[in-house]
C-alpha cells in the first residue's frame, strides 16, 4: 500500500530486455537506502518488487502486462520517475489510498501555467471516470491529487501547487504525454457496487 506522497524523483539509468518483460535500473539518493530484495516500490505509480539494491540504485523487473498496461513499456534511461517506498505499518499517512495497481493510460489534455498554480486537464479511459468525482483523489503517475473540476464527465482537472509541480516529475508533462492512472479505491468500489445494483433485480414498484 503506498499514499501517493512522492519521497522523491529517481533516474532511469538502464532498461534491459528479460524475455518478453524488461529490467530496469533507477538511480536515486534516499529512496534505495534499507531497501531489500522482495521491497516494494511505486515507480511512476506503478508497484514494482525490488530485485537488487546497492550504491544509490535498485532493480525491478516489468512484465509483459504491466508494459502493456502502463507506461514503463517506454521508459528510455534519462527519465526521470516519482518514487515512493510502501507505506510501513504505523507510519504517519498522507494522501491517500493507493495500491499501485495502474487501472488505465491516460493522457495529459493541456497544461496552464499561473502564478501560483499549474492547471492540468487529464483525458481519462471510462474505467477511470467512472470511479472520479469532483474533489475526489485520483493518482496521476503515482501522485495524490484532488480533482479539482470535471469539464466534461471524462476529464479531470488538477490545480497543482509549485511544491508538488517542483518535488516531482510532473514538469515533464505537455499536451498528449502519457500517465499512469489509478482511480480513488472508494470510488471504484461505489462505482462497482451501482454498476451491479443496475445489472441486478430492478425494484418492486409501489403496490404491485
Amino acid at each position: 500500500m503506498f499514499t501517493g506522497i512522492v519521497e522523491e524523483v529517481g533516474r532511469v539509468a538502464s532498461v534491459e530486455p528479460r524475455g518478453e518483460g524488461r529490467r530496469l535500473r533507477v538511480e536515486a539518493s534516499a529512496v534505495p537506502d534499507g531497501l531489500r530484495p522482495g521491497d516494494s516500490v511505486a515507480v511512476d505509480g506503478v508497484c514494482l518488487t525490488v530485485t537488487r539494491a546497492c550504491g544509490g540504485a535498485f532493480e525491478v523487473d516489468a512484465t509483459p502486462t504491466t508494459l502493456a498496461r502502463t507506461t514503463l513499456g517506454s521508459f528510455e534511461p534519462g527519465r526521470s520517475v516519482n518514487l515512493e517506498r510502501a507505506l510501513a505499518a504505523g507510519g504517519r499517512f498522507g494522501g491517500h489510498f493507493v495500491q499501485g495497481h495502474v487501472d488505465e493510460v491516460g493522457a495529459v489534455r493541456s497544461v496552464t501555467p499561473g502564478d501560483e498554480q499549474w492547471l492540468v486537464e487529464i483525458d481519462l479511459p471510462p474505467e477511470v471516470a467512472r470511479a472520479t468525482v469532483v474533489r475526489g483523489s485520483l493518482a496521476i503517475d503515482g501522485v495524490s491529487m484532488t480533482v479539482a473540476a470535471m469539464p466534461c464527465p471524462a476529464v479531470a482537472r488538477l490545480a497543482v501547487i509549485p511544491y508538488t509541480w517542483t518535488h516531482t516529475n510532473f514538469a515533464r508533462l505537455r499536451p498528449g504525454s502519457a500517465v499512469n492512472l489509478e482511480a480513488d479505491l472508494i470510488g471504484r468500489y461505489v462505482a462497482k457496487h451501482l454498476e451491479s445494483m443496475g445489472e441486478g433485480a430492478r425494484p418492486t414498484p409501489p403496490g404491485a
